[in-house]
């Protein structure tokens, strides 16, 4: 049976690991769910999930600035140990994300980071363009859906495809990191500034 994305999104959803890594262990397991998520535990693939709730305080704050200063990024990304957060593989892990931040745009770090008014904000224009278009009733709710889903995946970091690799999204760079560091990564902040742009704060005010 051909390996789906559908199979892939749902093995990464249950393991935490990367999109590679979960194809491969479905075409080595003709497929079969459970025998892929045992296939990753015995590869040591699978941790991304548990390592989650371990505590990271340590790492580095990237600063990285593009067209000659008009475009400058901080982010501040956290692992467990001093030594990883030293490391050439966690600082270009950092550079990355700045490069990612820079190049994408991002408003947020995770979906939960969407204030509730901005949400039904975004809900109402997608609502009022389908009606407008003279969709019908009964399929707005799901013209609705997909915009959302189309406006998180832009302005949400960890869903945003990573630039260097659309097939990836930045929550799946960071499992790769995590599989391969052995240890908790996550985003604890950045901060985006462009020459003539509003900041966040601003464009979440022009909505409420």
């Amino acid at each position: 049976m051909a390996v789906t994305t559908e199979d892939i999104k749902k093995l990464r959803e249950a393991t935490g690991a990367g999109i590679l890594d979960c194809r491969t262990a479905l075409t080595e397991t003709g497929n079969d769910f459970d025998k892929a998520v045992d296939f990753l535990r015995e590869k040591g693939l699978a941790a991304a999930a548990k390592r989650a709730d371990r505590e990271a305080s340590e790492g580095h704050v990237e600063v990285y600035s593009h067209g000659d200063g008009r475009v400058g990024v901080m982010v501040e990304v956290n692992c467990e140990t001093d030594f990883v957060g030293r490391s050439e593989e966690f600082r270009k892990l950092t550079h990355e994300i700045a490069l990612q931040i820079a190049a994408a745009s991002p408003l947020y770090i995770t979906e939960a980071d969407i204030p509730e008014h901005v949400l039904k904000h975004e809900e109402g224009i997608a609502a009022a363009r389908a009606k407008e278009e003279g969709k019908p009733e009964n399929i707005i709710p799901k013209i609705v859906e997909g915009y959302m889903k189309k406006f998180k995946d832009e302005t949400v970091l960890l869903r945003q495809a990573y630039i260097r690799n659309d097939s990836l999204t930045i929550q799946d760079l960071i499992n790769d990191n995590v599989s391969s560091m052995g240890e908790n990564i996550l985003i604890r902040r950045f901060a985006r500034f462009a020459l003539g742009e509003a900041s966040e704060k601003e464009a979440e005010n022009q909505v409420e």
